[in-house]
């Protein structure tokens, strides 16, 4: 079963049991999945065309998305895994204490799916 997959899943048994480390987690890294499959844009179309040259007609803007392989998906979930660590590891001063332990379970649910573990059975204290 694909990462992807496992990461679907789990969002609904998160949302159930309440976890919402492992829904903020599952969510946004769901999410920078999509945006790593957005479609490219080159310079060159960033550029404004005079409107008579646009296309035209059904379809004539869209853009098939790429895929990624599950090597790619892997190396989201490392890396929006990885960013939260580093964020917690920033959040040094006693008054964010809540938010850094709330990024290092956001991080440990995503680990876990990457170890193939499961991910919406967070450690109950972190939730």
């Amino acid at each position: 079963m694909s990462l992807r997959t496992r990461m679907r899943q789990a969002l609904p048994d998160a949302l159930r049991a309440r976890d919402k480390a492992a829904v903020r987690a599952l969510r946004s890294t769901l999410a920078a999945l999509d945006n790593a499959e957005a479609a490219a844009v080159h310079e060159d179309e960033l550029r404004g065309r005079a409107l008579e040259e646009s296309p035209a007609g059904a379809g004539a803007t869209e853009v098939a998305r790429r895929e990624l392989t599950e090597r790619g998906v892997e190396d989201v979930v490392r890396a929006e895994a990885a960013e939260r660590l580093d964020a917690a590891a920033a959040l040094t001063a006693p008054a964010h204490a809540d938010r850094a332990a709330q990024l290092r379970a956001e991080a440990a649910v995503l680990l876990r799916l990457l170890d193939g573990t499961g991910g919406a059975e967070a450690d109950p204290a972190a939730r």
